[in-house]
């Protein structure tokens, strides 16, 4: 079981969401649309996908990583080194 499973359906609805921003920023610039208008649409697109981003790695913690360092041992420090991994890209993006 994953951090998001009890929510996986919002999360799906979520990331659909972003896809459809997608397909319009696409189509803005099929059609010529003004170039700051664009950046504009991929500046919400972006925090969008950080917003999912930040839910998930919520989900994370609290779920997968939790779970492990209440069990302890070498899976408790591998879950932990990777929610560090995943913070950091996020960090970078």
């Amino acid at each position: 079981m994953r951090g998001y499973s009890g929510h996986k359906d919002e999360v799906q609805q979520r990331l659909r969401r972003i896809e459809g921003q997608a397909r319009g920023i696409q189509r803005m610039v099929e059609e010529d649309t003004y170039c700051t208008n664009v950046l504009t649409q991929i500046s919400a697109a972006t925090r969008a996908l950080q917003a999912v981003a930040l839910e998930l790695l919520d989900d994370h913690l609290g779920h997968c990583v939790r779970d492990a360092v209440a069990a302890g041992g070498p899976e408790a420090e591998a879950k932990m080194a990777e929610a560090s991994a995943a913070i950091a890209r996020l960090v970078r993006s």
